[in-house]
């Protein structure tokens, strides 16, 4: 079974999302903030969601940019 689909705690998802790069794919950033990927890519159509990076064809996000965009997501 998939590792990233058992983790349930927060730094559990966060380390498994940290592993090697800290550019994320948007399926692993999706993962990392608790999202659907097709959330992350319909909030990145909108420029509602966080920032993100194209490298050639694909399109990752910066494990810190998602964190300064969920910190000031705060209620």
């Amino acid at each position: 079974m998939d590792s990233m689909i058992v983790a349930e705690d927060a730094s559990q998802r966060a380390e498994l999302a940290k592993r090697g790069s800290p550019f994320l794919s948007t399926k692993e950033a999706a993962f990392y903030l608790g999202l659907r990927p097709h959330t992350l890519v319909k909030m990145r159509i909108r420029q509602q969601g966080p920032k993100c990076r194209r490298h050639g064809r694909h399109v990752f996000y910066h494990i810190d940019e998602l964190d300064d965009w969920s910190a000031k997501r705060c209620c």
